[in-house]
């Protein structure tokens, strides 16, 4: 897989993609992650990115041209599955999205500033639009990166336990359930017995209990919506 993130702050994105397991995935060529500084495709001496909005109003608003041009620049040398805008009203990024997403072989994600893009780039240019919540950030930065990083550890190869991803909360519509390690008691405090029981089937009847229980009480709207699969 390919992802190309194109930015005006490119700084922003240094950090996440030079640690952990995102870092291991690069390393063993599973991903590459270029990040592209918009500005480099910008006219003029100053390299102007953003301009005044039309009819009026507070803050800037990044301008179509070089989006087009660094957009138009990379589909000059490969295709893409997905142009992806990062945006606070785009659709509500979820697990299905991220697993949609990881078999992808190559994609483009912007990150909007200001008060966001020339409109008509979002007309023309973006395939798919993605929110990671109902809140404002200064950019979209951290958002392609949250948005990255829960793609790529679904890569097969870069989470050494595979299955650990695919028991992740919000795979199966469900939270995940409690998990526990060494020592078995601290402080008074009890690991149940089932998980020390080495009885596989009721180890597995237990977790798939507890993420139906913690799903009911933490995050309900998940339970109504996924009900009709666990109804009997």
């Amino acid at each position: 897989m390919r992802i190309d993130i194109l930015t005006v702050l490119p700084e922003l994105l240094k950090g996440p993609f030079e640690h952990s397991i995102l870092k291991r995935a690069i390393s063993k060529n599973l991903v590459e992650v270029h990040v592209h500084n918009i500005r480099d495709y910008a006219s003029g001496r100053h390299k102007q990115v953003d301009d005044y909005a039309f009819g009026g109003g507070a803050g800037m608003v990044m301008m179509a041209e070089p989006i087009d041009k660094a957009i138009g620049s990379l589909k000059g040398k490969r295709n893409y599955d997905e142009v992806i805008f990062m945006t606070p009203d785009g659709e509500k990024f979820d697990q299905k999205i991220a697993n949609n997403l990881s078999v992808k072989e190559n994609i483009i994600i912007l990150c909007g500033h200001y008060k966001g893009v020339d409109h008509r780039v979002r007309e023309h240019l973006i395939t798919r639009e993605i929110s990671i919540g109902d809140y404002v950030l200064t950019g979209g930065e951290l958002a392609a990166a949250v948005v990255a990083d829960s793609i790529v550890r679904l890569i097969p190869g870069v989470i050494s336990d595979e299955t650990s991803a695919l028991s992740d909360s919000f795979q199966d519509g469900l939270l995940a359930p409690p998990v526990y390690t060494r020592p078995s008691e601290y402080k008074g405090w009890k690991v149940p017995d089932v998980l020390l029981s080495g009885n596989d089937k009721l180890i597995g009847e237990w977790r798939h209990e507890q993420s139906i229980k913690r799903t009911i009480e933490r995050r309900p709207e998940l339970w109504s919506e996924g009900s009709d699969d666990y109804s009997e």
